[in-house]
C-alpha cells in the first residue's frame, strides 16, 4: 500500500512532490523519499520514519549558492521542474534508508518509484547481477531500475525501455521513473495496482490516489491495467504494454471534495476498503509465495524453521475478528500441517490459569497490534516459556515488541471501523503459516503444496473478478431483507467462520440482532428462532461437508424461513434449496473463505445504508480496543 506522486511542468518540483505525500499519508508507511531531475542528474532524498523526517533530510542536502572562480556568486541553479516521490509500507527488506524509495541503478541514471510486488525479482537480479549491476537494498523494487537502465542501454530511450522491462516482470505493480538523460519526461507503468493522472496546463501529475495532485488539478485521466502511460509538460500519451500502440484515454472532471477524493471517490471508506481486498491479499501473499513449491516466512525472529518443524501444539488468542481469522486458520493448520491448534478469546484466556510452556507457539492476531487483551494472553504465554507469534497489521505496535516474532499483514490503512481488507489479509497470513509449517513437516504431497500456492496466488484476481459483479446481487438480496429484525447465520468447517465474521459485520453497522451458529447445532436451541419472516444465510460453498450443510438447510426450509446462500460457482448443489444465491469463483475449498466473505461484507454495507447508517463510525464502536 505505498503512495506513488510524480510531476513534470513547469514550477519547483519538490514542494509539490512533499505536499503530494502528505496526502497519500493516510495509506500508512514507514519511510518516504523524493528524486529530482536537473539538467544532468537525478538527486535522491530518502528517510526512514514520517514525512517531517524527510523534510528535514530534504533541508540538510540543499545546495548552497555556487560561487565563480573569482569569489563572485555564480547564477543559481534553477530548482527543478520534474520528479518522483513515496512513501513505503514495507514489504521486501527492512525499514531502512537503503531499503527506502526511489530506487537507482547502478550509475545512477534510472530512478524508480513502486507500490506492489514484482514476483520473480530473485532471477531477474541473478541475471543483471552477472551483467554488472550493483545492488544496494533488500527489496525487490530495486530490480526495476537496473531492469530499466539495462533494457534502455542499447539507447533506445526511457519509453521503451520501461515497455521492454514490463514485458519482464511478473506480479503486480505500479511504477514511475525518470532519466538523467531525459529531460522533462516521467514514464510510468501500471498492473493491477492504482495509479492516476492529473492533467494541467503546461504540467502533468502521477499519483496512486487523486489526493496526492487534487490541490493542483481535479481533471484525471485513469490507467488501465498493462498500460504505459508518457508524461511530459505539454501532453499525456498512453501505450498498450504488449506492443506500444497508443491509447485514447477521457479526461474526467472529479467534483469531489478532500473527503471524497481519498475515499478514492466511493461513497464511504468502508465500500473502499471492501475494494482493495484483492491488493490486501495480493500485497500479503505475493513474495511470500514467490516459489512455486512452498512459502518463505522471514522476519519471524526466534521462531525458526527448525522450532516450526518440532512445535508441539499451537494457541491462537484473539477478539473480535481476528477471532474469526485465527479459527479458519486453525482448519487450514490442522488440516495441512497435522498440528494441534487450540483457540481462545484473548480476554478469557488472559484470566484462565492455562497449561503452557515450552515448546507451545502462542499466536495473537491483532490487526492494531494494539489490542489490550491480545497483548495481555501473549505476555502471560510469553512468561510461562511459550514462543509468541503476532499476526498484525501495524509495524511498530506493542504487539510487535512483545513477541519473539511477526507475522505482518499488508492491509495498508483501514479507517473504517468495520474490518474488511484486514480480515482477509489476517486469514491470507495464517494460510501462509499454515502452509509453511506443513512445507517444514512434510505432512502434504509436494503436488498438494504446489497446487496451494498456486491457488493462493490467484485469489486477488478472483476477488477482483467476484467485486466487479457481486456488488448488485447483494444490493438486490439486502432491498428484500433489510427491514428484517434478526438475521440466522450458518456454516460448517471454515464456513463457520465466515459465518460468524458475516453476521459480526451486520451486527456492527445495522444495529439487527444476528445469530451465527455451527449448522450442526441448528437443533440444540436455533431452530426455535426460525418463522417464515426469517432471513437465514448459509455458507454454502464446496466442501467435504456440503452435503451436511444443505441437509441443514432442508430443516430450516421445513420451518419456513427464507435461504439466502453463498454457493461456489458452477456448483448446483444447493441451489433447489436457496431462495437466492450468491455465488463466488470456485478455488480450492479450504481457501474460500478469502472468497465466501465478501457477499457478507457486501450485504451487511447495503443493509445498513439502506437503514440509513453511518457503516464508517458505527455507535458505540472503536477501531482499536486499547483497553478491557
Amino acid at each position: 500500500m505505498c503512495g506513488i506522486v510524480g510531476y513534470v511542468g513547469h514550477r519547483p518540483v519538490q514542494d509539490i512532490l512533499l505536499a503530494g505525500l502528505e496526502k497519500l499519508e493516510y495509506r500508512g508507511y514507514d519511510s518516504a523519499g523524493i528524486s529530482l531531475q536537473h539538467a544532468d542528474r537525478l538527486d535522491a532524498v530518502r528517510a526512514v520514519g514520517n514525512l517531517a523526517n524527510l523534510r528535514k533530510a530534504v533541508a540538510e542536502v540543499a545546495p548552497a549558492p555556487a560561487t565563480s572562480g573569482g569569489g563572485a556568486v555564480a547564477v543559481e541553479e534553477p530548482p527543478a521542474t520534474t520528479g518522483i516521490g513515496h512513501t513505503r509500507w514495507a514489504t521486501h527488506g527492512r525499514v531502512t534508508q537503503a531499503n527506502a524509495h526511489p530506487h537507482f541503478d547502478t550509475v545512477d541514471r534510472v530512478h524508480v518509484v513502486v507500490n506492489g510486488i514484482v514476483e520473480n525479482y530473485l532471477e531477474l537480479k541473478v541475471e543483471l547481477e552477472a551483467q554488472g549491476a550493483h545492488f544496494t537494498s533488500e527489496t525487490d523494487a530495486e530490480v526495476i531500475a537496473h531492469l530499466v537502465a539495462a533494457t534502455g542501454a542499447d539507447g533506445r530511450g526511457l519509453v521503451a525501455a520501461v515497455r521492454a522491462a514490463f514485458g519482464r516482470m511478473r506480479g503486480h505493480y505500479a511504477f514511475v521513473c525518470v532519466s538523467a538523460d531525459e529531460p522533462d519526461l516521467v514514464v510510468a507503468a501500471r498492473k493491477e495496482c492504482p495509479l492516476v493522472v492529473g492533467r494541467g496546463d503546461g504540467e502533468q501529475f502521477l499519483g496512486s490516489a487523486v489526493p496526492a495532485f487534487m490541490a493542483h488539478t481535479r481533471t484525471v485521466q485513469f490507467i488501465e491495467n498493462d498500460e504505459i502511460v508518457v508524461l511530459r509538460p505539454d501532453a499525456v500519451e498512453f501505450l498498450r504494454a504488449s506492443d506500444g500502440a497508443s491509447v485514447e484515454r477521457e479526461s474526467v472532471e472529479l467534483d469531489w471534495d478532500a473527503e471524497t477524493a481519498e475515499k478514492s471517490g466511493y461513497e464511504t471508506f468502508m465500500l473502499k476498503e471492501i475494494h482493495e481486498q484483492a491488493e490486501a491479499v495480493a500485497e500479503t501473499v505475493s513474495d511470500r509465495t514467490a516459489r512455486d513449491d512452498g512459502v518463505d516466512l522471514d522476519g519471524m525472529g526466534s521462531i525458526d524453521d527448525a522450532f516450526l518443524t518440532g512445535v508441539r501444539r499451537i494457541i491462537v488468542v484473539a477478539c473480535g475478528t481476528s477471532y474469526h481469522a485465527g479459527l479458519i486458520g486453525r482448519y487450514a493448520i490442522e488440516e495441512w500441517a497435522r498440528v494441534s491448534v487450540e483457540m481462545d478469546v484473548a480476554s478469557e484466556y488472559r484470566y484462565r490459569n492455562p497449561v503452557v510452556g515450552p515448546g507451545d507457539l502462542v499466536i495473537g492476531i491483532t490487526q492494531s497490534g494494539e489490542t489490550a487483551d491480545t497483548l495481555a494472553a501473549m505476555r502471560l504465554a510469553r512468561e510461562r516459556g511459550a514462543k509468541v507469534l503476532a499476526v498484525t497489521n501495524v509495524m511498530g505496535s506493542q504487539a510487535t515488541r512483545d513477541a519473539d516474532g511477526v507475522l505482518f499483514t499488508r492491509a495498508g490503512l483501514e479507517i473504517g471501523v468495520a474490518a474488511t481488507k484486514t480480515f482477509v489479509a489476517q486469514v491470507a497470513a495464517m494460510y501462509l503459516l499454515a502452509l509453511r509449517l506443513a512445507e517444514l513437516r512434510g505432512t502434504l504431497p509436494v503436488e498438494r503444496l504446489r497446487g496451494l500456492v498456486r491457488d493462493l496466488k490467484a485469489v486477488p484476481t478472483a476477488i477482483a473478478e467476484l467485486l466487479a459483479g457481486a456488488e448488485e446481487a447483494t444490493a438486490r438480496v439486502a432491498e428484500r431483507h433489510f427491514e428484517a429484525d434478526f438475521f440466522l447465520y450458518l456454516g460448517r468447517h471454515v464456513g463457520l467462520a465466515v459465518g460468524l465474521e458475516g453476521a459480526l459485520k451486520l451486527k456492527e453497522i445495522s444495529y439487527i440482532a444476528t445469530d451465527a451458529y455451527a449448522a450442526g447445532e441448528m437443533k440444540h436451541g436455533p431452530i426455535a428462532l426460525l418463522s417464515d419472516e426469517t432471513p437465514v444465510v448459509v455458507v454454502a460453498t464446496d466442501s467435504p461437508v456440503l452435503e451436511k450443510v444443505i441437509s441443514n438447510v432442508q430443516e430450516v426450509r421445513a420451518r419456513g424461513a427464507h435461504v439466502i446462500a453463498v454457493a461456489s460457482a458452477d456448483n448446483p448443489m444447493i441451489d433447489p434449496h436457496a431462495d437466492e444465491i450468491l455465488r463466488v469463483p470456485a478455488i480450492d475449498w479450504m481457501l474460500q473463505p478469502l472468497l465466501a466473505v465478501i457477499p457478507l461484507q457486501l450485504l451487511a454495507y447495503h443493509v445498513a445504508r439502506l437503514r440509513g447508517l453511518n457503516v464508517d463510525q458505527p455507535r458505540n464502536l472503536a477501531k482499536t480496543v486499547t483497553v478491557e
